[in-house]
């Protein structure tokens, strides 16, 4: 299992720290293709700049990455990386 760097373990630890941002993880972690930004506008109540950094920030930590299709964007979970992070959490106990 890969193991984090204390930085993006940080960076991880802040992304999720925001509600919004974790459910957004959480459909696109349920999603069986890559979801669309698209989707993720219609199911959040805020504009898509906002939308935007806050897959940005998802994004930036390791959590999702990105596809482009022309111009539109979908995005996949890293599953590696959240289990890398599971597992450096349940260290702690």
């Amino acid at each position: 299992m890969a193991t984090l760097s204390d930085q993006q373990f940080s960076r991880i630890a802040r992304a999720l720290a925001e509600p919004r941002r974790f459910q957004m993880l959480k459909e696109i972690g349920a999603s069986e293709q890559p979801l669309a930004c698209s989707i993720l506008q219609e199911n959040h109540s805020v504009s898509p700049p906002t939308i935007s950094h806050h897959l940005k920030e998802l994004e930036t930590a390791g959590l999702i990455q990105g596809i482009r299709d022309g111009k539109f964007m979908s995005y996949i979970l890293q599953e590696d990386v959240l289990r890398a992070y599971l597992h450096q959490l349940s260290e702690i106990l």
